[in-house]
C-alpha cells in the first residue's frame, strides 16, 4: 500500500475519533448542565418549606412567592424566616412571600380568593419604596392579637 494512502486513512481515523470524543464531551457537558438546572430548581426549598410557584404581578417584573410550609412546622417561625432569607435575602427593591400549610389553597394567581386568604398562615412584604418590611401572621400561628391577623 501507498504511504500517502495509509497517512490519509490514519488522518481520517484520528479526525473521526477526535470528533467522537468532542461529541461525547459535549453530550456529557449538556447532561451536567441539565442535572445542575434540575438541582437549582429543587434548591428552592428548605427544612420545612418549599416554593410552589411565583406568579408575576401584572407585567411589573415583580413576583409573589407562594410557599408551602410543612403542617407540623406551622408554628415554627424559624421555618418562615428561613424561606424569607432564602427567597428575599438579596432583594433590593421588592419581595413578597405568602405562606400556606395546605397546597390546595395556594393560588395560581397573585391575588388569593377569600377562602385561600383565610387559609394563609403568614405574609412577608419588603417594599423599600413604600417603607415597608414586615411579616403579618395568622392568629392561628401567632396567638398574640396585637400583631396577628384573622384573614
Amino acid at each position: 500500500m501507498n504511504n500517502n494512502f495509509i497517512k490519509t486513512v490514519l488522518f481520517i481515523f484520528i479526525v473521526s475519533w477526535s470528533n467522537l470524543a468532542i461529541s461525547e464531551q459535549a453530550e456529557s457537558a449538556v447532561q451536567v448542565a441539565e442535572t445542575q438546572e434540575k438541582a437549582d430548581d429543587s434548591e428552592i426549598f428548605g427544612q420545612g418549606w418549599k416554593l410552589v410557584r411565583s406568579p408575576e404581578m401584572g407585567n411589573s417584573g415583580k413576583f409573589v412567592h407562594m410557599v408551602l410550609v410543612d403542617l407540623d412546622k406551622e408554628m415554627d417561625k424559624t421555618v418562615y424566616s428561613a424561606a424569607i432569607n432564602r427567597l428575599c435575602g438579596k432583594a433590593t427593591d421588592f419581595c413578597r412571600i405568602r405562606f400556606w400549610t395546605q397546597e390546595r389553597f395556594i393560588p395560581e394567581k397573585v391575588t388569593p380568593t377569600p377562602e385561600q386568604l383565610k387559609a394563609q398562615k403568614a405574609d412577608y412584604l419588603f417594599n423599600p419604596t413604600a417603607g415597608v418590611k414586615k411579616t403579618t401572621w395568622s392568629c392561628k400561628v401567632d396567638h398574640d392579637k396585637s400583631h396577628c391577623v384573622n384573614y
